[in-house]
């Protein structure tokens, strides 16, 4: 039996219903509590009713879910057995007449790193949307506060549209969001500031370049889905869905060209630290040559046998001491030369 709490906010009864909602054509979505929704799905008369339909989200966290969706759910084998399976990038594909997607989104947690993701799964026909994830997602939750404004949608496919615009929408902060942070960075490279800007940027990059592998969706599926779309898609949902795949085109096109800047920004530093360690290098091997012939005299005038020249002498200190500096004079001279050349 499921509970009559209201499936509101991210709390989940025992068959993982997060939040239902039932939209007609002439209102926004009204939100459904458990018990009213399991009458309508038992009664197959509201499937006849013309622009109705519901959206399900669920939590696959629950043990019950699955189960749940089999006993009264019209739901694919085959969609059933993807459930669970980790997805490496966005795809939508047709599958036994219905729109069926794996998402790639970001965790809804502020304080973890954008880079921190989740899998969701979509499955779209004419009068039922049903989405499923394992952790809160950030686009998802957007999608619901905009139905729950009052936002009106005519079909699952505009609300699976709309899904994908709020994706792009995000990535699109995270880019503005790097491209702020790598401005930052760049300013203090000129300026000839020193700072962690080498750890910044790899960081950076690495989440860019996960983003844009895990987020992205597959050219080929969607290519697909748009030549030879379910017969119940009208073409207003076929243009929604074309124009949302456009909108994530150019924004996986700005995050490319960020993660391009960054690359050219970080062999930039490297060059800059290169040419730093090639003179600091160049010093001490400067220094090195300037003290060899005074370490040649002191390795010779320092063996302490006999026959050793000037040790009688009283000027032998200031002899060697002008032989050391005529040496060392002209070994400095030398090495100016091939440092001109």
């Amino acid at each position: 039996m499921m509970t009559t709490s209201t499936a509101a906010g991210y709390e989940s009864d025992i068959s993982g219903l997060i939040c239902a909602f039932r939209f007609t054509p002439d209102g926004p979505g009204a939100e459904l509590d458990p018990q009213t929704l399991e009458q309508r799905l038992a009664d197959s008369a509201n499937e006849s009713e013309e622009g109705d339909f519901l959206w399900l989200h669920m939590n696959l966290s629950q043990a019950g879910c699955v189960r749940w969706l089999r006993a009264h759910l019209e739901l694919s084998d085959a969609f059933i057995a993807m459930l669970g399976e980790a997805a490496h990038s966005t795809r939508i594909e047709q599958q036994e007449r219905a729109l069926v997607a794996v998402f790639n989104d970001v965790i809804f947690d502020f304080e973890r790193t954008p880079a921190q993701v989740a899998t969701l799964w979509v499955c779209a026909r004419r009068k039922l949307l049903v989405t499923l994830r394992h952790k809160p997602l950030r686009s998802l939750d957007r999608l619901r506060e905009h139905v729950r404004r009052g936002e009106r949608f005519r079909s699952p496919a505009e609300l699976l549209a709309h899904l994908m615009r709020d994706q792009a929408d995000l990535m699109t902060e995270i880019v503005r969001k790097a491209s702020l942070d790598v401005d930052g960075i760049e300013d203090r490279f000129l300026a000839a500031h020193a700072g962690p800007a080498r750890v910044d940027l790899a960081a950076t990059r690495r989440v860019l370049v996960r983003l844009q592998r895990t987020l992205a969706p597959e050219p080929g599926s969607v290519f697909r889905l748009l030549a030879r779309p379910p017969a119940w898609l009208q073409p207003r949902d076929v243009q929604e869905l074309r124009e949302s795949t456009e909108e994530f085109s150019v924004v996986l096109g700005d995050m490319a060209g960020l993660i391009e800047r960054i690359r050219l920004l970080q062999e930039e530093i490297a060059a800059r630290l290169q040419e730093q360690n090639n003179r600091t290098l160049f010093t001490l091997t400067l220094v090195t040559v300037l003290a060899l012939p005074i370490n040649i005299m002191a390795g010779l005038f320092g063996m302490n046998v006999g026959g050793i020249p000037l040790a009688e002498d009283r000027g032998g200190f200031w002899i060697i001491c002008a032989l050391v500096a005529v040496f060392t004079a002209a070994v400095a001279w030398v090495a100016h030369r091939r440092r001109l050349r």
